[in-house]
């Protein structure tokens, strides 16, 4: 495969747009460009959720699950963020979001039912997976936004979709495996009369 950036610099965004790979130029805060970024941004934060478990396994070796089912989840990601700028490009499948699917309920399984809300953290991995939970909602509201202006193929919205569901089962299994604790919320005390 050759050079795929020649240059990191062109200059030519300086004014506020930039170019898709189409070669159409559109305004930075374009919602194409809007959904792109925050697909960046999770994919981003997937990579220092991964960084911390891949540092955690050793302590925790039944992490290396949880591991092995998000590394791909980067790289469909960054298939999707193609597809929003190509527009004419289609790389997810839906056996994607059939995988995604197998793992939430495979995954829930184990953790058993919600019975209570509960609260980012108890530990940094806890807190990191719920980080990327939001920021797949964040990166599904974009999707829609475009997608009320400039369709997109459904395959791609159901992905982010369940992205930020396997997120949460991932954040409550990553507390079983780690023997931590979730944080249950606890509704603010009646007022007194």
């Amino acid at each position: 495969m050759g050079y795929r950036l020649s240059k990191i610099y062109t200059r030519t965004g300086d004014a506020g747009e930039t170019g898709l790979a189409d070669g159409r130029r559109v305004a930075k805060d374009h919602p194409r460009v809007e959904a792109m970024g925050e697909l960046d941004t999770l994919n981003s934060q997937l990579g220092l959720l991964l960084a911390e478990l891949t540092h955690e396994r050793s302590a925790h070796p039944a992490l290396e699950e949880i591991i092995q089912a998000l590394e791909p989840c980067q790289h469909r990601l960054f298939d999707f963020g193609g597809e929003l700028a190509m527009p004419d490009y289609q790389a997810l499948r839906e056996d994607e979001v059939t995988r995604l699917e197998g793992l939430i309920d495979r995954w829930n399984e184990e953790v058993g039912p919600l019975e209570n809300f509960i609260l980012p953290g108890g530990s940094r991995l806890i807190a990191q997976a719920h980080v990327c939970r939001s920021l797949a909602r964040t990166a599904e509201r974009r999707c829609q936004q475009l997608n009320a202006v400039e369709p997109l193929r459904p395959v791609g919205l159901a992905y982010v979709n369940r992205m930020s569901d396997l997120l949460f089962v991932a954040a409550r299994l990553i507390a079983r495996r780690q023997g931590c604790g979730e944080i249950l919320w606890q509704a603010a005390p009646a007022p007194q009369d």
